[in-house]
């Protein structure tokens, strides 16, 4: 075994080395959006910072990627179709038998006639001729070999299976998945939230003139407005006809319509303004306004000549003053308003023009476009990007008002709009509409232009009007860095101050604004945008006029485009004129006259100028040289200028600029202006600012600017982020020659760029991602960082560089940043390690090789093996790098973060994660230059690098566990801290040399484990790190895989390889060594053996929550499944090995086996159930678990027995903290998927060498996998998967949108759902809809059914797939059982197993494969398995039996060769078969009697195929097998009749009883099948809460069971047969056992069933008990346990004795608290009459109801059954009298039911004291009817007789139905006088009662009272009295009925006196007067009675005739009789 076998080597050949050209550094042009990149113009020489922006906006991204990372998350995407692929599994849950045809027809009653003749073989359907067989499977007796058969099993069992098992399973929750590292979005132009807004009409009532829009959005709440102006007119061609000598040329991009505006900040208040200008005219706003506001263009009859004038004078305007304006009009609509309302999905909105209350907006948790999480909190967002297309149409204009047009009158205007939501009268309006069409934009539209007019991607084909890009400018700040060149000027003239000026010259007013150059008119630069219908750009503007106004206010904005190079000559001019509008008759020039002049110049100290300016004005002409000062600060000149208002400052006016060049902030400015100071060609001294910098104070500037950048204000410093970072990193390499010193600024450019970081990430502005990363941060790395180029500083100059000597550090002497390091080390940590590291040159893997040569050694106080001593290599000297005499970036970073000290120290290892990707990064450029020159890997970095990193890893190390140790608070910190790290160490597996990295592991390992931090928390650590590591592309080899044991490893050390080839016995502790977590497999496979240690650790941990559990598991199960899906995994052989590497894993989950969650099955179907967890409710006897137990091997509870002891065991031990049912699917997932792709070899050896109980515990865990992964079924709730989050929509829609950007929004939503806060964003497509399909989800209701199906079919592949692998791995257990010592127990566990599966809900595909490793069982072993294994057996014919019944054909065919095979071999094997017979039939007849949703068509067919089966089988037609099974499936098939009749009895609860009872008489002879039916009873019963009755059946199935075991067994303790029963009922003698000769309990198969034993007979009572107690018999609880404490004290099984004392103290504390009020049975005698009855009519049966049942109740529920039989033939008979035959109707049938009452004798009275004891064993009932002679049923007093009817029943109540036939029937008559003597007794009792209770009731009292002593009482007592009283009889025979009526009033009335005195001491004050009024009623009936009462009858006293003396009772004397002696 020591050499590697030749496969093997290949492989390792194959997939063993890593890929050369892993690294990928390329780069990417970046995407811009516009058909070219914004740049400044051509052939200007720029500036160095113009040139840098420039550079930085256009070059491609720089991107670092390997070649496979990420190779498993691919797989993920391509799981989106998995479905397509999949094939149909079909399930019997999911079929709808189809129905076959029965006719049908009302249950016929008389099918119970054959009472008594019934055997059990007439069958009243014969098999053969009805019925033709399913086809027979094929070769079912072909295999005369063993080998052959299993071949030809395993061969189709591997066909057409699923190789992923992960891709039918849900991704594990994303919570934990800390390796995916999200891709930070690409850096792109900010936009928010986009409309288009198209303008569809301008109308006014007349249209004379050309007219002018400007529209723009206004943020009412900010005051400001928030986008720049759009221009667009609708004129038409004729009107611009007026104007064409005023438009030179018509450019495309001036006749857009339509705009896209962009809104990031959205809130209620935001208007769009439309502002309408006309041509300038004559006359005042007001004037121009009147036509407009009273002409209509529809009486155009009338006006028809003053419209014509109006549009000639237009014209005459148009031509003059063409190029002036005025304001004219202006209209506002809540933009927000509008949208808000389309969201409500509506498609038109009539928004009234100022209508600007704001309807409720949608609220909007998340803005996750703006880099900011501020506003993500404000309380009104709305939705912006989902509203429907609207229209908008404003129906007014608001006249403009000269006086009010500035912004704030503006803003006045909207507040009051808001405000009053109408218009105030004041302001005057004009009619007309503006219709406008706003949608949302989603992609660009075609023909679009940027706001610098570019055209937009996509272009155009033809021409299409453009639509325009408006500028936005946000409401506040936006923290996204410049991607484009930008450089634009907006100009605001705001106001005119010309009050003092006295000439009328100035009062219309315009400005012309010009972009100059320099100072010659020709200067003037086509800079300005131009408007709309005009040329693109212009080079003056003029601004509108306000008639005669010397003051006015100006709207206008100016747009330029700034060039990109600007002197100190460009300026802006602004000339002032008055414009005549009036041409005067002597006039013929131009309508201007000049006022006056100002300007300002653009730079000032080449600072651009913008804000707020107030300039002088200069009057008649321009001051020479006047642009190189702003006019305030004008030299004095010859001659002096003239100034307005002596140079007041009287034009007020605001410049913005919207630039990506020009950083408007002073910090920024100053740094980068020294910057380039550095590169060169600048003269000194350097001008900034107002200071003037000579050059030897550079360094110092220098410097004072870099400390003071980080102060810098956010938003300026965001903007040019990438810029700033650029220069800083190259300051970091650049050694500074100024003024002949060579400068460093490298530990101060350091310091500056952590201080940016930690502003960054400390900013609550700014977006951080799930592993605490700021986003604009992760950008730059990913895409914009590259290496600063060392080159382009090499110019030299003034601020030249020296050339680098080779001192690499130019500023800190190497020895000093080492020592350094170490003290900062000591002082943090002892190190466990020493950095220096072990290098010779050897093969590329033997790095990793040569680390785990070492010998593995263990750290005493660490349960993280290491696993490299690595002390004991001296310092290699081959290991130096190349001298390298440039300094590298990488080199100079980490020397930087080792020798940080302080403030700088702790946040550079605080966001450790950026200094470790710029490392990376920076590492991976400096690697990919060096590969082009094919340097060795261990060359690449230096030694002293190595020597940084290690320092580095050490001490972040150190931190995490400070942090942990002393901060707990900051846990979130250390977490993140600790996942950089992990991701550190990822990367530099990719790049360093790994032995290295290696050491860098086990160096965190060690230090992790040493630390006083609660165990949870570090192995939480650890596995998180771990997970990173282990997500590596190249885990699998660097955890060497390819050498697996299983394969003879290289072994690590001598001694190993030496013994493994000396002895057999030691390979057999290898192979059991494989799959456990030993020391050699740490050392071999190291991450691999870290990660499963962390897991088997966590496993035996107590943790809240299972929290580390559930991360160990899903660390293990995430990988698991990378492996899976992974493609360079798809070969077999290559799965084989990377399953041997998880070996160990499959010993950790067996031991673990007590912790996995068991409920995963227990919603099975949809149907609840309780008790263990894996039965059926359709096979388990009703018997709960406890009992199940104790019931000697219960063939149903199919958990390994042993397990549930072990688990009882393990539970006492500790709280053993159980996984959750997801966890717990996730780890035995993995478990399968180990098990799945094996070698089978390997397995097998195992499980030969498995001692049986680790053996036994695998069988468990399959059964517990079975359970786990059982299909649900498409319609049931709990969908695939437990775990299935109910997410609402709307919290969908928000994760997906911010899991898409992947921005820190997701952080905070998750913080909110109080999840931890991190997930994937690679996998990020997990969360689109149309990839999501396997994802389940609860809310069923928002699924299609498509969706269902489609996770229907997904998990049915899964159930079956699982299933699958658990029968290839018991087919594997039982091929190996020859070679094992202990055969019996392995066969037996592993049926078990099978038989669970048969219980589950299993796809035909999995049965049929079940069913043939069945057949093989029982072909193999079946001698053993009809001996051995009895219990099983029996359960295996029920199962088998389940499935012949199927409506799937496959299935039924398949179980019927099943069941067939198993026949032939119990009949060759030992002639088995009378057993398997009786087990047969019992199965059927518990499955007949139990399960309700049984197709017997099904059956029938089955039990037809099994005999095609017996009559084809050639071999066995001359053996009894053929008749045997014949007269078998004859008995089967009796049995299946009864069952049908008792389907037609379904809805008669009653009638299915008695069928049920019928057919377990017919089984006298069968003790078995009897006690099966009567338990089918006991269950019916108990499903119909008759727990009394279901008792019952189980007291008779124990003395069925007692009969028997008295026979085999003689023990004192049992009881003798079913006398001992007789206590609790006297019906059980019916069970005394048939005479010997017809049955004899040794006869084989009969009595074998695991109830004919002792804990069978305890079981059966026990359970009896608990149902007595339920139904409220506690006294017979009592009777029952008297029989089970013998046998319990003869076992002296004292643990079970206490809990049975328990529950008779139960019971008879029951009995002492509800002894009286509990509600027993009511009776009610029912009779049948009439021939349709069948064998019911004359009929009488007692039934028993529930407690308090109405008549009427059980009336309606007999008449709705019996007339869906009959129909309007069904009549109820209402009274109680006899039925006379010859008066009924031979056509319809009668039903009469009457009240009864229990009827004791006297002498049975005395011992019926209980109220419990009046309602047991009832065999006696009695109801009366009043009658008389004439023949009313009700008459006078001295008439009323009534009639008693006694009747006796068959059996006593309670039985084992609810119905019992009466067999004799007795009545009697009362007289009248003996009926007044009944009702006076029954009043005296009532009486008596009420008097004497304990708590009397008052209001009872009061009642019976009232009733008896009531003055008015009609037939009361007096009356009674007076008719039978008055006058002694003249009949002697009635003498002494008189006296005894006349004693029973005598007592009543001494009762009457008790009560009144009774009720005054219960009376309330309020009652005194009703007290005196009883008081004296009962007196004056005393009074009234004292006559008769005193009256005696003398002949009473003499001696009586002895005729009388012998009867029984007065009751019995029958009056009738003495009448007729009499007569």
């Amino acid at each position: 075994m020591s050499q590697l076998r030749s496969g093997d080597s290949a492989l390792m050949q194959e997939l063993g080395d890593f890929p050369d050209d892993d690294l990928e550094v390329e780069l990417v042009e970046k995407e811009c959006r516009t058909v070219r990149h914004s740049v400044p113009e051509e052939g200007v020489e720029l500036d160095s910072h113009v040139r840098d922006c420039v550079q930085s906006y256009t070059q491609p991204w720089l991107m670092v990627s390997r070649r496979c990372q990420g190779d498993s998350w691919t797989a993920y995407s391509e799981r989106a179709c998995l479905h397509k692929t999949l094939q149909k599994q079909t399930f019997e849950s999911d079929v709808q038998p189809e129905k076959l045809e029965t006719p049908v027809k009302s249950p016929s009653l008389a099918v119970l006639s054959d009472d008594s003749s019934r055997t059990l073989t007439s069958s009243d359907f014969d098999l053969r001729s009805g019925l033709t067989p399913d086809p027979r499977v094929e070769g079912l007796l072909h295999f005369s070999n063993h080998d052959d058969l299993d071949r030809f099993n395993q061969e189709a069992r591997q066909g057409n299976r699923h190789p992923e098992l992960f891709a039918l399973y849900p991704p594990a929750d994303e919570d934990d998945a800390v390796e995916i590292r999200p891709i930070p979005d690409c850096p792109k132009e900010h936009m928010g939230d986009r409309i288009i807004i198209r303008c569809q009409a301008i109308k006014f009532e007349i249209d004379i003139e050309p007219l002018f829009a400007t529209l723009a959005l206004y943020d009412l709440r900010e005051k400001k407005k928030i986008s720049e102006n759009f221009y667009c007119d609708l004129n038409s061609d004729q009107f611009k006809g007026f104007l064409r000598p005023h438009t030179p040329q018509t450019d495309h991009s001036t006749l857009s319509r339509a705009a896209i505006f962009s809104i990031t900040y959205p809130s209620p208040d935001i208007y769009l303004v439309i502002k309408i200008e006309k041509v300038l005219q004559q006359g005042e706003i007001s004037d121009c306004a009147e036509p407009y506001m009273v002409m209509k263009e529809t009486d155009s009859a009338k006006n028809k000549e003053k419209l014509e004038k109006l549009r000639n004078q237009s014209e005459m305007f148009c031509q003059r003053l063409g190029r002036y304006r005025m304001p004219f009009a202006w209209a506002t609509v809540n933009i927000m308003n509008v949208i808000s309302t389309a969201t409500l999905d509506r498609d038109t909105t009539d928004s009234d023009s100022l209508n600007g209350k704001s309807s409720s907006l949608e609220k909007r948790g998340q803005l996750p476009r703006r880099n900011s999480e501020r506003f993500g909190t404000m309380e009104d967002q709305c939705n912006m990007s989902a509203f429907k297309p609207a229209t908008i149409t404003i129906s007014t204009f608001c006249k403009q008002e000269g006086d009010r047009l500035s912004d704030e009158d503006l803003f006045k205007f909207l507040a009051d709009i808001k405000k009053f939501s109408s218009l105030q009268r004041r302001i005057k309006t004009i009619p007309g509409t503006i219709r406008l069409d706003v949608t949302p934009v989603h992609d660009n539209p075609v023909a679009c232009l940027s706001t610098e007019l570019i055209p937009v991607k996509p272009l155009a084909e033809k021409n299409v009007r453009p639509v325009k890009e408006v500028l936005e400018f946000p409401s506040s700040e936006v923290y996204v860095p410049h991607s484009t060149y930008r450089n634009l000027l907006y100009v605001y003239p705001q106001r005119l101050n010309f009050v003092n000026r006295l000439t009328s010259g100035g009062r219309n007013i315009t400005i012309k604004i010009q972009f100059m150059s320099g100072e010659d008119p020709s200067c003037v630069m086509p800079v300005i945008f131009g408007k709309s219908n005009g040329p693109e750009f212009v080079q003056e503007v003029y601004t509108p006029v306000t008639y005669h106004n010397k003051s006015p206010d100006f709207y206008e904005e100016v747009k330029m485009a700034l060039p990109a190079r600007l002197t100190e000559r460009h300026h802006l001019l602004f000339t002032f004129y008055h414009i005549s509008c009036q041409q005067k008759q002597n006039q013929t020039g131009a309508s201007e006259t000049l006022i006056g002049y100002s300007w300002l110049p653009i730079l000032s100290t080449d600072r651009l100028q913008t804000g707020q300016y107030c300039l002088p004005i200069a009057l008649d002409r321009l001051p020479v040289n006047y642009s190189l000062h702003s006019p305030e600060r004008i030299t004095p000149q010859v001659p002096p200028v003239k100034w307005m208002e002596s140079h007041k400052g009287v034009f007020n006016l605001e410049i913005q600029a919207v630039s990506s060049v020009h950083t408007q902030d002073n910090h920024l400015e100053r740094f980068f202006t020294l910057c380039h100071a550095l590169e060169g060609g600048v003269t000194f001294p350097l001008r900034v600012r107002e200071e003037k910098i000579p050059e030897n104070k550079l360094e110092h500037e220098l410097k004072l600017s870099i400390i003071s950048l980080s102060s810098s204000r956010l938003e300026p410093l965001v903007l040019y982020l990438h810029l700033v970072l650029d220069k800083l990193f190259t300051l970091i390499m650049q050694p500074m020659v100024i003024a002949g010193q060579t400068a460093n600024l490298a530990q101060i450019a350091f310091e500056s760029v952590v201080s940016i970081v930690n502003s960054l990430h400390n900013s609550q502005e700014l977006a951080r991602d799930q592993q605490g990363r700021n986003g604009l941060l992760a950008t730059y790395l990913y895409w914009v960082f590259r290496l600063p180029d060392s080159n382009e500083l090499l110019n030299t100059g003034p601020g030249g560089v020296v050339p680098p000597t080779e001192g690499r550090y130019s500023t800190m002497g190497r020895a000093s940043a080492t020592t350094v390091g170490t003290m900062l080390l000591q002082s943090r940590l002892r190190s466990s390690s020493n950095p220096d590291i072990p290098a010779p040159h050897t093969a590329e893997d033997a790095e990793v090789k040569n680390v785990l040569s070492a010998k593995g050694q263990n750290n005493p106080g660490s349960r993280m093996s290491t696993y490299v001593d690595v002390s004991s290599h001296p310092q290699s000297s081959t290991g130096g790098t190349r001298p390298s005499n440039r300094k590298q970036f990488h080199e100079e970073l980490a020397l930087q973060i080792v020798v940080s000290t302080g403030v700088c120290r702790e946040n550079a290892y605080k966001y450790a994660w950026f200094f470790f990707e710029l490392l990376v990064k920076s590492m991976a450029q400096h690697v990919s230059q060096l590969e082009k020159q094919d340097v060795p890997r261990r060359s690449r970095f230096s030694d002293r690098f190595k020597d940084d990193v290690t320092t580095i890893v050490s001490v972040v190390t150190a931190e995490i566990g400070t942090i942990l140790v002393k901060q707990q608070k900051e846990l979130e910190q250390a977490e993140k801290v600790n996942i950089s790290l992990a991701f550190f160490l990822y990367d530099l597996l990719s790049l360093m040399d790994r032995g290295f990295v290696f050491i860098l592991v086990k160096n965190y390992c060690n230090q992790m484990s040493t630390k006083t931090v609660s165990m949870p928390t570090l192995i939480s650590m650890r596995l998180e790190f771990l997970r990173i590591l282990c997500s590596h592309e190249h885990y699998l080899n660097l955890s060497l895989y390819f050498s697996s044991p299983a394969s003879a490893p290289v072994s690590p050390c001598p001694s190993i390889s030496s013994q493994s080839s000396s002895s057999c016995s030691f390979q057999e502790q290898r192979i059991l060594g494989l799959f456990e977590l030993s020391q050699e497999f740490k050392q071999q496979h190291y991450l691999a053996g870290l990660l499963l240690t962390e897991l088997s650790a966590a496993l035996d941990m107590e943790s809240e929550g299972g929290k580390v559990q559930k991360k160990a598991i899903n660390a293990t199960y995430s990988l698991l499944c990378a492996h899976d899906l992974d493609q360079r995994c798809t070969r077999p052989d290559v799965r084989a090995k990377v399953a041997t590497l998880y070996l160990p894993l499959v010993g950790i989950i067996i031991d673990s086996i007590n912790y996995l969650d068991f409920t995963v099955s227990e919603a099975r179907g949809g149907k609840s159930k309780t008790g263990g967890s894996d039965e059926d409710p359709d096979n388990i006897p009703p018997i709960n678990q406890s009992i199940a137990m104790a019931i000697a091997g219960n063939p149903f509870n199919t958990l390994a027995r042993n397990a549930l002891a072990s688990m009882a065991s393990v539970q006492s031990a500790k709280a053993v903290a159980t996984l959750s049912a997801e966890t717990s699917r996730n780890l035995l997932l993995c478990f399968l998927w180990v098990m799945k792709n094996a070698e089978r070899s390997l397995i097998q050896r195992w499980t030969v060498d498995m001692p049986s109980a680790q053996l036994n515990r695998l069988l468990e865990l399959l059964t517990i996998c079975v359970s786990c992964f059982e299909y649900r079924g498409k319609r049931s709730s709990d969908k695939v998967s437990t775990q299935a989050l109910q997410k609402s929509q709307q919290a969908k829609m928000q994760l997906e949108d911010s899991l898409l950007r992947g921005i820190g929004a997701r952080g905070e939503m998750m913080r909110r759902a109080g999840g931890s806060d991190r997930a994937g964003q690679r996998v990020n497509l997990r969360w689109r809809k149309d990839l999501t399909q396997w994802r389940q989800t609860n809310d069923k209701h928002d699924k299609t059914k498509a969706e269902l199906d489609q996770e229907a079919l997904i998990s049915g592949n899964l159930a079956t797939e699982s299933n699958l692998i658990v029968l290839d791995l018991l087919e594997t257990i039982v091929q190996a059982v020859p070679l094992s010592d202990c055969k019996e127990s392995v066969v037996g566990g592993v049926l078990r197993v099978l038989l669970h599966c048969l219980t589950c809900n299993q796809s035909t595909t999995f049965l049929s494969h079940c069913f043939s490793t069945l057949r093989a069982l029982v072909v193999k072993f079946g001698d053993l398995l009809f001996e051995e294994e009895a219990e099983q057996c029996a359960d295996l014919c029920q199962k088998v039996l389940q499935h012949c019944s199927s409506p799937v054909d496959g299935n039924r065919s398949q179980a019927c060769a099943t069941l067939y095979l198993i026949m032939r071999y119990s009949f060759s094997s030992a002639n088995n078969f009378s057993r398997v017979k009786m087990q047969v039939t019992m199965s059927l007849a518990s499955l007949v009697g139990k399960s309700s949703d049984f197709h017997e068509e099904y059956l029938r067919r089955s039990l037809r195929t099994i005999l095609a089966y017996a009559e084809e089988d050639t071999e066995m037609q001359n053996t009894p097998l053929p008749s045997q099974v014949d007269e078998l499936l004859r008995n089967l098939n009796s049995i299946l009749s009864d069952t049908v009749k008792m389907r037609e009895f379904q809805e008669d609860p009653e009638m299915l009883m008695d069928l049920m009872y019928r057919i377990a008489k017919g089984y006298q002879t069968s003790p078995d099948l009897r006690l099966t039916w009567l338990q089918n009873m006991a269950e019916k019963h108990k499903n119909r809460k008759c727990f009394t009755e279901s008792a019952m059946c189980l007291v008779h199935a124990a003395a069925l069971v007692a009969e028997y075991l008295s026979m085999l067994e003689d023990h004192k303790y049992l009881p003798v047969g079913s006398v001992t029963f007789q206590n609790i009922s006297p019906n059980v003698l019916e069970e005394s056992a048939v005479s010997d000769d017809i049955l004899s309990p040794d006869e084989d198969g009969v009595c074998s069933g695991q109830y004919f034993t002792t804990s069978g007979l305890v079981g059966l009572l026990k359970q009896a008990a608990e149902l007595f107690s339920n139904g409220g018999l506690y006294e017979t609880v009592n009777e029952v346990y008297k029989i089970i404490m013998p046998v319990l004290e003869a076992h002296r099984d004292f643990r079970e004795l206490v809990s049975t004392h328990e529950k008779l103290q139960r019971a008879f504390d029951n009995i002492i608290q509800k002894g009286h009020k509990r509600m027993f049975g009511t009776y009610f005698r029912v009779g049948f009459y009439g021939a349709k009855f069948g064998d019911l009519d004359e009929q009488e049966f007692v039934y028993k109801e529930p407690g308090i049942t109405h008549l009427p109740e059980i009336s309606h529920r007999l008449e709705n059954f019996y007339s869906q039989c009959f129909g309007d033939a069904l009549e109820m008979i209402k009274d109680s009298k006899d039925i006379d035959r010859s008066k009924l109707d031979a056509n319809k049938a009668y039903i009469q039911i009457t009240y009864v009452e229990p009827f004791f004798d006297d002498y049975e009275m005395k011992d019926r004291l209980t109220n419990f004891e009046k309602n047991f064993n009832l065999r006696r009932f009695m109801y009366t009817t009043p009658f008389t002679k004439a023949g009313r049923p009700r008459g006078e007093l001295n008439e009323q007789y009534k009639r008693k009817t006694i009747l006796t029943t068959m059996h006593t109540f309670p039985y084992i139905k609810t119905r019992i036939n009466v067999i004799q029937k007795e009545e009697f008559d009362l007289t009248p006088i003996e009926v007044a003597i009944e009702d006076m007794q029954k009043k005296t009792r009532e009486l008596a009662v009420a008097t004497h209770r304990e708590q009397p009731d008052a209001k009872m009292l009061q009642m019976l009272l009232q009733g008896s002593v009531g003055a008015t009482v009609n037939q009361g007592p007096l009356e009674v009295a007076q008719v039978f009283l008055n006058d002694i009889p003249a009949d002697p025979k009635l003498f002494r009925h008189h006296n005894k009526l006349r004693l029973c009033f005598k007592e009543f009335i001494m009762r009457c006196g008790e009560a009144v005195e009774k009720n005054k001491h219960l009376i309330t004050l309020d009652q005194k007067e009703y007290q005196q009024e009883l008081k004296k009623n009962y007196n004056r009936l005393r009074e009234n009675l004292r006559p008769m009462l005193e009256r005696k009858i003398p002949e009473l006293y003499k001696p009586i005739k002895p005729r009388l003396g012998n009867r029984d009772s007065v009751k019995r004397l029958s009056f009738r009789r003495a009448l007729e002696e009499n007569s």
